[in-house]
């Protein structure tokens, strides 16, 4: 025992050394190390070696399928097609005919089996079967017999072909060749010489597939690590063409521009999405990180479509670029001159195994594709609004009295905070659902403490278990079989924060119900309903394992081997935590969950951040790029460790982090052990004011935000969204990934660069229209009037933020410690007028913790401007929620001439019930106390 904990502490300080010295490129394949990359990759198009038998159509009400045939080996494939209900999107499969096995198919990630529309054939020729959906005749699809492809249109526009490039690859399960006899290699190298029989007749060879030529195709090594590959090669790959866009997005988690990059070039790897624990990840390329959501978009001035590759194996996407000469980059204006492409951007998937199983996304617009895409997926649900106030972290706060000591000391600054993080040292020697009872000798009274003060606290619990004999939860793990097991069968067994560990089975009911029960207040008592979990290291993460994680051939729960779902491991513990949590709460409060490892429709249950960056300016100008791609692959709960994991961030470096952190759906600091301690207090007076003054902007907009993450789950649309979401005929902005929108409302371009502290160049992006809109700055609502790129002054405290000429966004001015605690609160209505000197806004109020707004138990409200009216009205007509808080303040920006008084209307019947103080002060005029309850119906008219 003792020369195996030895071991272990050499390992993890391998891995911290590791840490500091930066990621080792080494430790994680290249295309060209993995085998059916490899095997699999095309640079250049191709004449597809696949082809339809029109013969083989069969029309079914909701789908059709079609025999593919395979022109050199003759293996039969089954293609269905269908229209999703909704329209604007197909489905389409492929899978072979008759397998030597089932091959596995993604569950889990939709929100449910696909719903399907009326699929009608239009016409069918030798060469071409046309498709068209029933709920919409606009959205079509047309099947190219040979070679086989197939285009959609929308509103009669081409807007994605699948195998356009002629790319399709499907490797058929097969059975492992005998190893060749020597007669055998020599006929077959007379052969490739062209060498005749001797009875004159042509050598004839039979057909071979490449795969099995491949030495990597039936058993593959990496490093010090085997591969059994008990299936053989069963690889897949299929390209997609978008011809109206001149950009490709998505495809995260990727620390990278948002607009996708060129690789389809020798000596450059394709975006990579395998699950990895990565330390100190690089910037600017596409190596995989910790999570994977294959999903990608195409947008043009016309149209926008996106492919969903319904994947969870390890995967490659080549970029095909209209730009490869001079890369997409995220410039202030995107001087890539987009009318010289020769030739339509495309994307080309690659998988190791599984079924083809994609999603079309016909758009017609951005906000279309995002609203499609998370209708198959889900929305992410309205989290507690502590949970979006902010977050204090660090790997650890030491023990029960640095808890109360940092929580005392936000108080003394005065600085809004809601939630105390724990890491993994506030346990028992790294065993879950423990506490160090040396450190934390009174778990639930600390949590009773915080709670007091109205804040929050949530701990750590990973994947992995300490194989411990006296540990409950490994001895029962390991009594009921709900470990991953390797390939022989027998209970898995890596490394890492305990030691030798064990992981639990999650894509077992048994393991998850088992897992989720300890959440349990009746299991773990030492903890509270209002806890949050941390669920991290769930890539997984193995420290002695190939590529820092688990081996392809352990084996799950029905036979399923770790490469058909290994980019879904971290998901499915979601699910457990997620239903632990639900049912710890007894059903009435909502979770609050945050995940490293991710897939298509883990925002169902978790808020994401970006893993473990660095204390550097590029990586604070990762965090946008990198969670506006997550945002529109449907996980808009993100964010980034502020001020960077690694290091020790300088004071400007720290204060701009939190900066921009405050205007990021999910915010919160967080450090590595070996860091130097960074609460705000600890830096120079001029810093922590910078860093107070951020956080307290962002106390002051959580019902701005909170409202935002209502919309999300009502709507599905992103909260942090790229320019080209709502200005997508702007080609200029297609590529900007420094500044961003907040829903439709506000446009958010932080300070991203050292030592800049006399001005920052923000983009005000063009309509369709050709204007641009009016936008009024957040501090001083000055307004700006024109498009382009305009350099706007800033100082320390300065955050250039916009909102939008038509918008009304709602805030709170009474900063208190924590959000728990402004829930009574008056609210303040900011009116920035348009042209047209109208506005609108929506206000989301609820209980701000449990579910009853599902059950009708709130108000959502509308407020509009108009011929010099503000009034409010309520959205939803069932739905009501008692709340004594009112409105305390109106402020209009954009008038064009000043009024000389307003008067507030309360009763139905339109008599008048008050005359209400004015303020004026150039363009913007306030309205004050006006005393109204937010639950009523009431109008402020201006009189000029």
């Amino acid at each position: 025992m003792a020369a195996a904990g030895q071991g272990m502490l050499l390992l993890v300080a391998l891995c911290l050394f590791a840490s500091v010295a930066g990621v080792d490129r080494n430790n994680f394949k290249t295309c060209e190390q993995s085998s059916f990359c490899r095997r699999l990759r095309s640079l250049e198009p191709q004449t597809s070696e696949f082809e339809v038998l029109p013969q083989s159509l069969q029309q079914f009400k909701q789908y059709i399928t079609l025999t593919l045939v395979h022109q050199r080996t003759r293996h039969e494939y089954v293609l269905k097609l269908a229209c999703l209900k909704g329209a604007g999107s197909f489905h389409m499969q492929v899978d072979e005919r008759e397998p030597l096995s089932v091959r596995y198919r993604v569950q889990e990630a939709l929100v449910q089996e696909p719903q399907y529309a009326s699929t009608k054939v239009e016409s069918t020729s030798g060469t071409l079967i046309m498709v068209a959906c029933g709920e919409a005749p606009d959205v079509k699809a047309a099947v190219q017999v040979a070679p086989f492809k197939v285009d959609f249109f929308q509103q009669g526009r081409l807007v994605v072909t699948a195998n356009g490039k002629g790319m399709m690859r499907f490797e058929h399960l097969r059975r492992k060749p005998e190893p060749k006899t020597e007669q055998q290699l020599q006929e077959e190298a007379a052969a490739d010489r062209g060498e005749q029989k001797e009875d004159g007749g042509e050598q004839q060879a039979e057909p071979v597939a490449p795969a099995d030529d491949d030495p990597g195709a039936w058993e593959e090594n990496f490093k010090s690590h085997h591969d059994s590959k008990p299936k053989g090669p069963e690889g897949l790959a299929l390209d997609f063409t978008f011809p109206q866009a001149k950009v490709l997005f998505g495809v995260p988690e990727h620390a990278d521009s948002f607009a996708l990059r060129h690789t389809a070039t020798k000596g450059t790897d394709p975006y990579r999405l395998y699950n990895l624990d990565v330390f100190e990840y690089e910037l600017n390329n596409g190596m995989a990180l910790y999570g994977s959501v294959p999903v990608v978009y195409g947008h043009g001035e016309t149209a926008t479509a996106g492919v969903f590759w319904l994947n969870a194996a390890e995967t490659w996407v080549d970029v095909f670029s209209a730009n490869r000469d001079t890369d997409v980059v995220s410039s202030l204006v995107n001087l890539v001159s987009w009318n010289s492409q020769t030739e339509p951007p495309a994307a080309n998937f690659i998988s190791e195994s599984g079924i083809m199983d994609v999603f079309v996304l016909l758009g017609p617009g951005p906000i279309d594709a995002f609203r499609q895409y998370t209708d198959l997926t889900g929305k992410g649900p309205l989290p507690q609004l502590y949970a979006i106030a902010y977050h204090q972290c660090r790997w650890n706060y030491n023990d029960e009295r640095d808890v109360e000591m940092v929580s005392a000391k936000f108080d003394e600054y005065d600085i809004p905070m809601d939630t105390m993080w724990l890491d993994i040292e506030y346990t028992d020697g790294k065993r879950y659902f423990t506490w160090d009872h040396h450190k934390f000798p009174h778990p639930v009274e600390m949590i009773r403490n915080l709670t007091g003060l109205g804040r929050h606290l949530t701990i750590i619990i990973d994947p992995h278990i300490k194989r411990d004999g006296g540990y409950f939860f490994h001895n029962e793990c390991t009594d009921k079989g709900l470990y991953v097991k390797n390939k022989d069968g027998g209970d898995y067994e890596g490394w890492c924060w305990p030691g030798s560990a064990s992981y639990v089975d999650f894509f077992s009911p048994d393991a998850r119900r088992y897992y989720a029960d300890q959440y349990l207040l009746t299991n773990f008592r030492e903890q509270a309903e209002t806890v949050g979990i941390w669920n991290d290291m769930n890539e997984p993460s193995v420290f002695n394992g190939p590529e820092v994680t688990m081996l392809k051939d352990n084996l799950h729960h029905g036979g399923l081997e770790h490469r058909d779902v290994h980019n879904l491991y971290g998901h499915m513990q979601l699910i457990a935590t997620f239903d632990g949590l639900l049912r710890r709460g007894e059903g009435r409060l909502r979770p609050f969950i945050l995940t490293r490892s991710h897939f298509a429709g883990s925002q169902r249950y978790a808020a994401v951040w970006t893993g473990d960056n660095m204390a550097e300016w590029g990586h604070l100008q990762a965090s946008i790029k990198m969670c506006l791609s997550l945002a529109v692959a449907g996980i808009s709960f993100c964010g980034a460790d502020v001020g960077g994991f690694f290091g020790n961030p300088d004071g400007e470096l720290f204060s701009r982090w939190y900066q921009t952190g405050a205007f990021q759906p999910f915010f919160r600091s967080h450090a590595h052990i070996d860091t130097k301690r960074r609460e705000p207090w600890l830096f120079p007076e001029d810093v922590r004011l910078v860093i107070r003054d951020a956080i307290r902007k962002r106390y002051r907009l959580l019902p701005f935000w909170y409202t935002a993450f209502y919309e999300h789950e009502r709507r599905g649309l992103p909260i942090m969204r790229p320019l080209l979401a709502h200005y997508p005929a702007d080609v200029n902005a297609f590529a900007i990934d420094h500044q961003y929108l907040l829903g439709d409302q506000l446009l958010v371009a932080p300070v991203l660069d050292q030592k800049q502290q006399r001005s920052r160049d923000v983009y005000f992006p063009v309509r369709a229209d050709g204007q641009g809109d009016w936008w009024y700055d957040w501090d001083t609502q000055q307004k700006h009037t024109s498009t382009g790129v305009e350099a706007i002054p800033v100082d320390s405290y300065k955050v250039p933020v916009f909102q939008r000429g038509g918008t009304i966004i709602p805030t709170k001015e009474r900063i208190r410690r924590a959000s728990t605690l402004m829930r009574h609160d008056p609210y303040t209505l900011t009116v920035a007028l348009d042209r047209e000197g109208r506005a609108k806004g929506t206000l989301y109020i609820d209980d701000e913790e449990s579910y009853e707004y599902r059950h009708g138990h709130y108000l959502y409200l509308e407020f509009e401007f108009r011929d010099g009216v503000l009034s409010s009205r309520k959205i939803d007509m069932t739905a009501s929620y008692k709340t004594d808080t009112w409105l305390e303040r109106v402020v209009i920006a954009g008038l064009g001439k000043q009024p000389t008084a307003a008067t507030l209307y309360t009763d139905a019947s339109g008599a008048a019930s008050g005359r209400l103080h004015l303020e004026r002060d150039g363009d913007v005029v306030t309205v004050r106390k006006p005393g109204v309850s937010m639950r009523d119906a009431w109008s402020i008219r201006l009189d000029f």
